[in-house]
């Protein structure tokens, strides 16, 4: 049975639940901020798609500025490669036969394509899988205090650097990091000193790409970079407002959600569980905040029921068949959930967008 998708018109208030619904002018608004305040320091933006995985609202941010788009896996770069999407980088290690080889067709058909790589191992992989017809562009990924992927050192970072200019089927095409939130100077200071490390070896290092949602409006303060990657800041959620990123105005998502069920007078249940919100907690002790119903607090989710806990909400909360919204605590899971995204202008719908890279998972 196909899911009952509202045509454009219908109010909100008439579609079924759960369902994800973005304001087409908080999107709009958001996607200018962001362009805008790349354009005023003079960096290059380059928006990671997996956020939304919508071709359209891609175009969208590349109609705005952006210099082309930041995909996660290569399953993600091929659904945008076949939408026409021609300058993407993948932030992620690359590894394994069957995904190689899917690289390097997807290198033959895009115009501009670029991988990271922070180890000798993943170096030697995507050299031997690729040769001098059309090399690939290596990033070489650095740790610079987010303790995920990355080489720890900038003497690190120039040694893989040389090993990577050397590499016949590879070009080194600069270094790249995913600080912590906060870290700006501690980037500054790692790409600086990376720099003049390759320029002794005379290595040129024509791309610092710097990212992250939270940190995007502090970009300027790493005067080294030159882009900066977000995702996030296209919908916006909760744990954004939480870090200062952007205030209630600026989020364009919301989860509708309707009342199944008023179990005590303490108690409510959403028809939006795990399916349909994201169990990422983010540092929140709940999952999700009810819209205009403080002290409602989303306590558990299991697979298709949110309960919600009213024992300190201020206001009367909805009763059974009445609807709320969910401002989710991460927008960029809830994507992955839904085949459609619904989106609206003044509580009308106005598109209907299939989530095209949804499970783009390897």
């Amino acid at each position: 049975m196909n899911y009952p998708w509202p045509e454009i018109g219908t109010p909100l208030v008439e579609i079924v639940t759960p369902m994800p619904v973005i304001d087409e002018d908080r999107l709009a608004a958001n996607i200018e901020r962001a362009q805008a305040y790349c354009h005023r320091h003079g960096k290059a933006f380059r928006p990671h798609i997996k956020t939304h995985k919508i071709p359209a609202i891609a175009r969208q941010q590349l109609k705005a500025g952006a210099v082309g788009i930041n995909c996660q896996k290569v399953s993600e770069a091929e659904v945008f490669a076949d939408a026409g999407f021609d300058d993407i980088l993948i932030t992620y290690n690359i590894l394994g036969a069957a995904k190689l080889k899917r690289l390097k067709a997807l290198n033959e058909r895009v115009a501009r394509l670029a991988v990271v790589a922070d180890s000798e191992a993943v170096v030697r992989g995507l050299a031997a899988a690729f040769d001098g017809a059309k090399p690939l562009a290596v990033l070489v990924e650095c740790d610079t205090g987010g303790k995920r992927c990355g080489v720890q050192t900038p003497e690190a970072a120039s040694e893989l650097a040389q090993k990577t200019a050397a590499a016949p089927g590879l070009r080194f095409a600069g270094i790249l990091t995913y600080p912590a939130i906060g870290g700006a100077a501690q980037v500054e200071a790692f790409i600086t000193r990376a720099m003049e490390l390759l320029a002794a070896k005379g290595i040129d290092c024509p791309i610092r790409s710097n990212g992250g949602s939270p940190d995007l409006f502090s970009a300027h303060l790493v005067p080294s970079a030159t882009e900066h990657r977000a995702g996030t800041y296209v919908y916006n959620d909760r744990s954004m407002v939480r870090a200062g990123h952007c205030t209630a105005d600026d989020l364009a998502m919301h989860i509708l959600a309707t009342v199944v069920s008023r179990p005590a007078p303490d108690r409510a249940v959403l028809d939006a569980g795990s399916k349909a919100l994201t169990s990422d907690l983010l540092g929140f002790s709940d999952y999700g905040m009810v819209d205009g119903f403080d002290g409602a607090r989303i306590v558990s989710l299991s697979e298709e029921h949110a309960v919600v806990d009213l024992k300190d909400c201020r206001s009367a909360f909805p009763e059974v068949g009445q609807m709320v919204r969910i401002v989710p605590n991460h927008t960029c899971v809830v994507s992955n959930l839904f085949d459609r995204m619904v989106f609206h202008r003044d509580g009308i719908v106005t598109r209907v967008e299939p989530i095209a890279a949804r499970g783009t998972v390897w």
